[in-house]
């Protein structure tokens, strides 16, 4: 699977920034098993990326099938006591561009050959067609109109005890073997470096420059470790960036 290394950082950032939305987070909160099985989910979603950017058009399809009748099974009310389904198209289109705007910001951060402005906006383009696929609506397909949904999508956002708890589970209490903690508080530096200011302090994440900075620092050298890593295997992470077809949810 060619990812560039930074979209380690970036698929945390996407999780962090995902987890605003009450309605999407209630799905995770309520229907995931992500802490008693993260790496399963973790695995799932790998999958999801992988197959429907690199594989044939025949799997690609019953890969979107199967994730859309998981999403037409869940359903319930929110914190607010907002119902929500993970088939709405308007919460599908948040987790989508929470997700496309994380991957291409880690890219453009910390990638050797971040993309031009017209290889940006043709990344926001190919990812709208695997969220369509999903059921989504009204996606962004430029990098101004990805920013400009961000920004309209705030207003909706709120810092749930849910979301508090996933960045706790994430950043302290994820099930790790000894040697791969250090690497991974880096990447989890990494991803909340990302994370618009804005949102770092709705989930009540150290927002001071010299923080920030640090978080930066660190998730820089572990993209290079995994790049390193990536190197010794396959040396993919060289090709070009291409968009994840669509988020798993």
């Amino acid at each position: 699977m060619n990812q560039h290394p930074a979209m380690y950082a970036g698929g945390v950032c996407a999780l962090f920034l995902q987890s605003l939305h009450p309605g999407p987070m209630a799905a995770v909160a309520q229907h995931d098993q992500y802490q008693s099985d993260p790496w399963g989910r973790l695995q799932r979603i790998s999958n999801h990326i992988a197959i429907t950017t690199y594989a044939p058009e025949p799997m690609v399809e019953r890969q979107f099938a199967l994730v859309r009748t998981v999403h037409e099974r869940v359903s319930g009310l929110d914190r607010r006591g907002a119902p929500y389904r993970a088939d709405d198209p308007e919460l599908l289109r948040w987790v989508h561009d929470a997700e496309t705007w994380s991957f291409l910001t880690a890219h453009q951060r910390w990638s050797a050959t971040p993309l031009s402005g017209a290889e940006a906006d043709e990344y926001v383009r190919q990812a709208a067609l695997g969220g369509q696929r999903l059921g989504a609506t009204g996606l962004p397909l430029t990098v101004a109109e990805l920013e400009q949904q961000l920004e309209d999508f705030r207003p909706q956002l709120w810092c749930t005890p849910d979301a508090l708890e996933v960045v706790e589970f994430l950043t302290h209490r994820a099930p790790l073997p000894a040697l791969a903690r250090p690497g991974y508080r880096m990447v989890i530096a990494g991803g909340r470096a990302l994370l618009p200011g804005w949102a770092r302090q709705m989930l009540e994440l150290p927002d001071d420059p010299r923080t920030v900075r640090r978080d930066a620092r660190l998730g820089r050298i572990a993209t290079r470790m995994v790049g390193w890593a990536l190197v010794g295997s396959d040396g993919e992470h060289d090709r070009p960036m291409r968009a994840p077809q669509g988020a798993a949810g």
